[in-house]
């Protein structure tokens, strides 16, 4: 099956499962693509879905961009998950330590140039882990952000090449929240302190009332996504 025929057979597969729930979705791809893996940034969506990966298929491999630069909040919400399900977490790092960084492209890139700095700690690492996959599961949802809008429950991922799956895609808020008390899911405390949406220390600060959810990222830049979901 040639790239044209596979994405094809997905776009098909997408309308078939606009209306699955993300259990639904979650088994589907198991079944389909054994060599899965699923991306774990450890925020909300991202908690829910480890809960119910354990539940459907523990097996599944799930790994997380250690970018060098979380909030202590977020690698203690990993480490309490971590003891939670007995799981291991696959740690994917950056080619170059941040004072390997500082010395090849100068002090807190971040702010000079995000774009490059996301480029070296989470666009690169995922790159190099997904190329070791057929698919791979995400916690995005439409109503993140405008260039989340059209984002299918499945679909072919041009940038990194092989399938994806969004199993919260049509989810809100509020449903990722219902779902976080209703099964007790552990979640990283930031979320309880205007943190939204949680990214490296240095780009993240907190959202004020009336602003969007995603109003706290690469705050005075232009930057709305780091690259991994465009």
């Amino acid at each position: 099956m040639n790239l044209l025929e596979k994405e094809a057979l997905i776009k098909v597969k997408a309308i078939e499962l606009e209306e699955a729930t993300p259990e639904e979705i979650i088994q589907y791809a198991i079944q389909t693509f054994p060599n899965l893996t699923f991306a774990c940034s450890f925020g909300a969506e991202d908690v829910v879905l480890v809960d119910m990966l354990q539940k459907i298929s523990p097996s599944t491999d799930i790994f997380y961009l250690d970018t060098d630069f979380h909030f202590q909040e977020t690698y203690d919400t990993r480490d309490q998950i971590k003891a939670k399900y007995n799981l291991d977490f696959v740690r994917v790092s950056p080619l170059i330590t941040p004072e390997e960084q500082a010395a090849e492209h100068g002090e807190e890139l971040w702010k000079s140039d995000p774009n490059t700095c996301c480029g070296i700690r989470k666009v690169e690492p995922l790159t190099r882990i997904l190329s070791q996959y057929d698919a791979w599961i995400t916690g995005i949802r439409r109503d993140q952000a405008p260039t989340r809008a059209n984002a299918k429950k499945v679909e072919y991922d041009q940038k990194f090449g092989l399938v994806k799956f969004n199993p919260l895609a049509s989810w809100t808020s509020e449903d990722v929240w219902n779902y976080i008390h209703t099964h007790k899911v552990l979640y990283n405390p930031l979320h309880d302190r205007n943190y939204p949406s949680i990214g490296c220390e240095q780009c993240t600060r907190q959202v004020l009332p009336g602003e969007d959810p995603r109003a706290g990222r690469w705050s005075g830049n232009e930057k709305t996504e780091c690259g991994l979901h465009q």
